[in-house]
């Protein structure tokens, strides 16, 4: 074991385990995830910033020297499924569960080899049992599991020795996912330490406290799924975590334009205001009246090119207003994207004031040099004139 990789090793677990690994032995740990804020000052550490959800995977590909991989990113949070986005049912799914199948998909070539290549994913003790107010996050987990259950299988049948460990926690105290402030990494050391053991001795399946909790836990959930499931929302209940509903983590950007000329400056701005966001939508303005202009391109042809930007997750008609798309209750937005030049005026002040109380954050954009839709659309006007002779 030389070289390993961790997607979601930037904090929590992921993090431990990272250590874990360097005190056996590991000479280089690297890190994808979408923040790496708490990664050390080390050299044996390299960040990638990565976004499961939006960024190329085939960047992996660039890691043919890794001998270990670990997959500790996942989300969930404690609600009823009406309460549910669903924009978090979808990303639930994807981070959970298939993003784990791509980033082992980029590596199969050498689970699947003679070489020693270690594998762990972090699964979900909910993954194997009825586990309401958890609907999305336990069957994204219970997918994953059975994914990895095929793999092990498939490997067996085919000879060859290497294996993927589905470890599966029930609660894990001390991280931010079951209710700490911060992720504390002393509090999970233990843990981690047993999932890097067992993921180097090429076992299957990890449930920390499986003889002590949840042995019985499977046994009750496999007697009668339905009356394990309702004794599951008791206790849940009776333990007050149903008290103060979490809230979604789904963080919504908005931002609207004419995107008259489409041009690289449009593609910029749009991929800054997704990475300040996991959900963003657009609104087109239908025309270009509200800056005293007149667009080149219809409307629906506009919207049609902002649609298909890989990066923008849904388009709608703007209101004349950015601040009439949430007051109407058209997109509860969370960010809102406009230029730097509105920064400071009368009306962004108004806007300021009205969201100081709502939990929306105003980002300004500072404009950046290169193709604006003001020049093309001056050389287009000039050479529409020199073509008519001037007239």
């Amino acid at each position: 074991m030389k070289k390993a990789l961790i997607v979601g090793g930037g904090n929590g677990i992921g993090l431990a385990v990272a250590y874990r690994l360097l005190e056996k032995g590991c000479e280089k740990i690297v890190v994808f995830d979408r923040d790496g804020e708490n990664i050390p000052n080390d050299e044996r550490f390299e960040f990638v910033k990565f976004d499961l959800l939006h960024d190329d995977y085939s960047r992996f590909d660039s890691y043919t020297d890794i001998d270990t991989l670990f997959i500790t990113a996942g989300f969930g949070r404690l609600a009823m499924f009406e309460d549910l986005d669903e924009q978090e049912i979808i990303n639930g799914m994807r981070v959970n569960a298939e993003s784990v199948m791509r980033v082992i998909k980029h590596f199969y070539n050498k689970i699947k080899s003679r070489e020693d290549f270690f594998c762990g994913v972090m699964g979900s003790i909910t993954g194997l049992i009825n586990s309401p107010l958890f609907s999305v996050y336990s069957a994204s987990k219970g997918a994953l599991l059975r994914f990895i259950e095929a793999l092990n299988s498939e490997l067996e049948y085919s000879g060859f020795s290497n294996r993927i460990l589905n470890c599966s926690p029930g609660a894990v105290k001390g991280t931010r996912f079951y209710g700490a402030k911060e992720n504390a990494l002393d509090s999970v050391k233990e843990f981690s330490e047993e999932f890097v053991t067992r993921t180097l001795n090429r076992e299957l399946l990890y449930i920390p406290d499986y003889d002590k909790v949840y042995k019985g836990v499977i046994e009750r959930h496999l007697a009668n799924p339905q009356k394990y499931g309702l004794e599951s929302i008791e206790y849940k209940k009776n333990s007050g975590r149903m008290d103060k509903p979490s809230k979604s983590n789904i963080k919504v950007g908005y931002m609207s334009g004419t995107f008259d000329l489409f041009h690289i400056g449009h593609l910029n701005i749009l991929r800054r205001a997704k990475e300040h966001c996991d959900y963003l939508v657009v609104g087109v303005h239908p025309s270009a009246a509200h800056k005293g202009k007149e667009a080149f391109i219809p409307f629906e042809e506009r919207r049609a090119i902002v649609e298909n930007i890989g990066f923008v997750d849904k388009v709608i008609e703007a209101p004349r207003e950015d601040l009439d798309a949430y007051k109407n209750g058209i997109v509860k937005y969370d960010y809102l994207f406009v230029g730097s030049d509105y920064k400071g005026t009368e009306r962004f002040a108004a806007y300021e004031d009205y969201f100081k109380d709502k939990g929306v954050e105003i980002v300004y954009f500072p404009y950046t040099k290169g193709t604006s839709s003001t020049q093309l659309r001056d050389m287009i006007t000039r050479h529409t004139n020199e073509d008519n002779g001037g007239k």
